[in-house]
């Protein structure tokens, strides 16, 4: 196996705290965040372009954020965990933990901006949905690189040497093995290319130090190899992004230096679809799409075209990509489709129904006072 190939897949562990050690601020939090300051400034430019008063942004942005928030908390709960939480209804609260539909968010903030159209004269539901949809495809991107840096929503197995091992979760399992842990560093070992063998079972190493304290080499080695193989082979989510084998002895190797040890154990990983990158990168294309449809058109865009293609463009690459993803619960394991397909076939079926619609009317004639470009 060249050396090519072997730099074809990555090992992925960063640290989901946008600062070490300050867990409150996380990459996905901040990206979300992002998502919707970018938004806002995107909806006044929009606004003033059209004539609109530019202070109904703010308006517009409460119903979104609360939409947002409270519609993809729901829908996962209503669609992937019901027994779950009606069982526990407090833990619905607890977003802290994960658990966001985006299929929710989407049918929330649908009513939402339905709630917003009714109070706000001169701006039909229709003409409000097709500019926001533009910005929530771009906001849809970040949330998508935020899952990514939490190591979430990852892909099946590539079957082949490239792609991503997500090593995250094994490090977070490591950190609380019976020994004093300095660090945990998961990585790609450059000598180890002879070992692909092109099924996707890659070479990892993984690198502990740990503070000497009173221990010997020979008590810490013996503890090492039996937790270390532990973690590896028995806790569900290393199973899921690492293949060390059952039947052989932990490869380890351990090094006493001054006031540490330094532990390289030479495992394997396995190489998954990173599917947060595919539908980041296909719902930031989507945004360009619909924004250079608004930027050509401005107010003569058909209403209800802009939102027509998100529906279909989204979620119907969404269907595709499921494909390529982990199921998120364990009861889309006996599905066809999970249900991340499922709940997009109406969406689509809608986003299809409003783009003949709205070819059919044609273009809106312009304002007599125009607005300029």
């Amino acid at each position: 196996m060249n050396l090519t190939q072997f730099l074809n897949y990555i090992v992925w562990d960063p640290n989901p705290a946008v600062i070490p050690g300050f867990d409150r601020l996380r990459w996905y939090s901040l990206l979300f965040a992002l998502g919707f300051i970018i938004s806002q400034q995107f909806m006044v430019y929009f606004f003033r372009k059209e004539g609109h008063k530019e202070e109904l942004v703010d308006k517009l942005t409460i119903y979104m954020v609360l939409a947002t928030i409270i519609g993809a908390r729901l829908g996962h709960v209503l669609f992937y965990e019901p027994a779950r939480y009606l069982s526990n209804p407090i833990d619905i609260l607890k977003v802290w933990e994960g658990g966001l539909a985006s299929h929710g968010a989407a049918i929330a903030i649908l009513i939402a901006l339905w709630m917003y159209a009714r109070k706000t004269p001169g701006q039909s539901y229709l003409w409000v949905v097709d500019r926001i949809v533009i910005v929530t495809a771009m906001t849809g991107a970040l949330i998508r690189l935020g899952n990514l840096m939490n190591s979430e929503i990852g892909g099946k197995d590539m079957e082949s040497d490239q792609g991503i091992v997500y090593a995250r979760d094994l490090e977070e399992i490591l950190e609380s093995l019976r020994v004093p842990i300095v660090s945990i560093d998961a990585y790609k070992p450059d000598d180890r290319s002879g070992e692909l063998t092109g099924n996707g079972i890659v070479p990892v190493n993984v690198r502990i130090e740990i503070s000497k304290g009173d221990f010997r080499k020979e008590t810490l080695e013996n503890t090492l190899q039996s937790d270390v193989k532990y973690a590896l082979t028995q806790f569900n989510s290393s199973k899921k992004y690492f293949a060390e084998p059952l039947e052989t002895p932990l490869n380890l190797t351990l090094e006493e230096n001054r006031d540490s040890f330094i532990a390289i154990v030479k495992t394997f990983g396995k190489a998954k679809h990173p599917t947060q990158i595919y539908e980041s990168v296909t719902y930031f294309i989507i945004f360009l799409l619909l924004l250079g449809i608004w930027w050509k058109y401005k107010e003569q865009v058909p209403e209800g075209l802009l939102l027509g293609l998100f529906l279909v463009l989204v979620f119907g690459m969404r269907f595709v990509w499921e494909f390529f993803k982990e199921n998120q619960v364990e009861f889309e394991e006996g599905l066809q489709y999970n249900m991340g397909q499922l709940l997009s076939i109406p969406l689509v079926l809608g986003g299809i129904f409003l783009i003949i619609r709205a070819l059919k009317n044609g273009l809106k004639p312009l304002k007599d006072q125009g607005t300029g470009s």
